[in-house]
């Protein structure tokens, strides 16, 4: 359906390393990329890629998690970071909208973490 998320690409500096990361986070598989630079996610919904050369790079884009304290320990554990800027608002933005967090990943590539509300 038009304005579904269909494709993602990040953009960070070593393609193999920010492979090992998002698969670590999330359990996705990688593949080598048709073109023969960077990686294809395989991921339970949205199809993905990864690319090197390119750090700190655009889309920003946010993943779903059930649990955004667990996996935001979990960006931090594998060598991330995590945001102390308030992206939630208040109690009725978050009943509303879910949680967010913003991260970057171990090598200082931005994204976001979201748990949609219950």
């Amino acid at each position: 359906m038009a304005g579904e998320l269909s494709f993602f690409e990040l953009g960070v500096k070593d393609a193999g390393r920010g492979g090992v990361f998002y698969e670590a986070l999330f359990g996705w598989g990688t593949e080598p990329s048709p073109s023969g630079e960077g990686f294809v996610f395989r991921t339970p919904n949205v199809p993905g890629g990864i690319h090197g050369d390119d750090e700190g790079a655009s889309p920003y884009l946010f993943f779903r998690v059930d649990d955004i304290d667990a996996a935001a320990a979990r960006v931090v554990e594998l060598g991330g970071s995590v945001s102390d800027e308030d992206v939630e608002g208040d109690e009725d933005s978050i009943a509303r909208f879910g949680r967010f967090k913003l991260c970057s990943d171990d090598q200082g590539s931005p994204f976001g973490l979201h748990q949609p509300p219950a």
